[in-house]
């Protein structure tokens, strides 16, 4: 296992290096770039720029360079550690990420937490009461959760919130304290935002994670060992809680890989129809303006966080179930 580990880390320079080619020249594939993008920002405005201004403005940004000259310089400047210069904020792309980060993983963590703590017990429970009325209304939830885009719930209980309450769930702070320091009364209002946009960003990953581990549980539950155990006088809720859950958690476990990105972007539409200060709205926003080095850090940071993740279930999976080896 060790060995295993070893090697795995020793491959993620690899990874990430032919990642942020992909990222950077997806990013870069639409037509236009960041001045284009500004210009027609300018022009809507009733503004606009002379040849000569356009060609300097290129020349102050690099972006006069062939594409693979931009990704070199890019790249040599992550690995000194200097992510550069966002060409939308005119600030440090560390900068910007820094002032989002603590937050997006406060969100990311919420979300887990209560995906996690929802979905393991609704699918043991479902598994266990198969074809009840409790399996069939959850049966009907989760099929809810997984049809009902995050961003409508989303919109649903803003709806909801301000025309029967009179109040904004929008945003992770109330208005006094979105520039405030940090504090503990900042801190307490943080609490009192952050559990419904957890909530809406867990509905769907509880929805998908329930289905797999009833199914899971139910293959298990049909198979001669369970039997056995019942048959040697084990009382029922030991023995699904002991062994059949024990295996049928593996593959969630594995969803970890794919789900670590996913938390980090607080997905991205209803981040932005909460506004929420994440990582999510920054990414979008850098697409849309074609602030090609912040939106090539983010999506580098995803696939740094998809191969962390990767690992991590492997390692969870091996530990969990001892059928499962490493080889190194």
């Amino acid at each position: 296992m060790t060995q295993y580990i070893i090697k795995r880390l020793l491959l993620l320079p690899l990874l990430l290096f032919i990642f942020s080619v992909f990222a950077f020249f997806i990013i870069q594939a639409p037509p236009g770039d960041f001045v284009t993008s500004y210009i027609a920002e300018l022009a809507a405005s009733g503004s606009s720029m002379d040849q000569a201004q356009i060609e300097a403005l290129r020349e102050q940004y690099g972006l006069d360079r062939p594409l693979i000259v931009q990704y070199f310089r890019w790249v040599s400047g992550i690995v000194r550690g200097d992510f550069g210069v966002s060409l939308d904020w005119k600030r440090p792309i560390m900068e910007l990420i820094k002032e989002r980060l603590l937050l997006t993983i406060l969100l990311g963590a919420a979300t887990f937490i209560i995906s996690w703590s929802l979905a393991i017990p609704i699918g043991i429970i479902s598994a266990t009461k198969q074809y009840s009325f409790i399996d069939y209304f959850f049966t009907v939830f989760n099929y809810l959760g997984v049809a009902t885009p995050t961003f409508m719930t989303a919109l649903v209980l803003m709806w909801l919130a301000y025309s029967y309450f009179g109040i904004s769930v929008t945003g992770l702070f109330s208005p006094e304290f979105v520039d405030a320091p940090w504090s503990i009364a900042r801190v307490v209002d943080l609490l009192k935002h952050l559990w419904l946009p957890a909530l809406i960003l867990a509905l769907d990953g509880t929805a998908r994670l329930a289905r797999v581990m009833r199914a899971n549980l139910l293959d298990e539950l049909n198979k001669p060992y369970v039997e056995m155990a019942r048959a040697k006088g084990m009382s029922e809720w030991r023995l699904v809680l002991k062994y059949p859950v024990h295996l049928a958690i593996n593959p969630l476990v594995s969803t970890i890989g794919w789900y670590l990105p996913m938390l980090f972007s607080g997905s991205v539409i209803v981040a932005t129809v909460l506004n929420l200060p994440t990582i999510g709205p920054l990414l979008l926003r850098s697409l849309t303006n074609q602030d090609m080095f912040l939106a090539g850090i983010i999506v580098l940071i995803y696939c740094f966080l998809a191969i962390v993740g990767t690992l991590i279930s492997d390692i969870l999976l091996a530990w969990l179930d001892p059928r499962i080896r490493m080889e190194a």
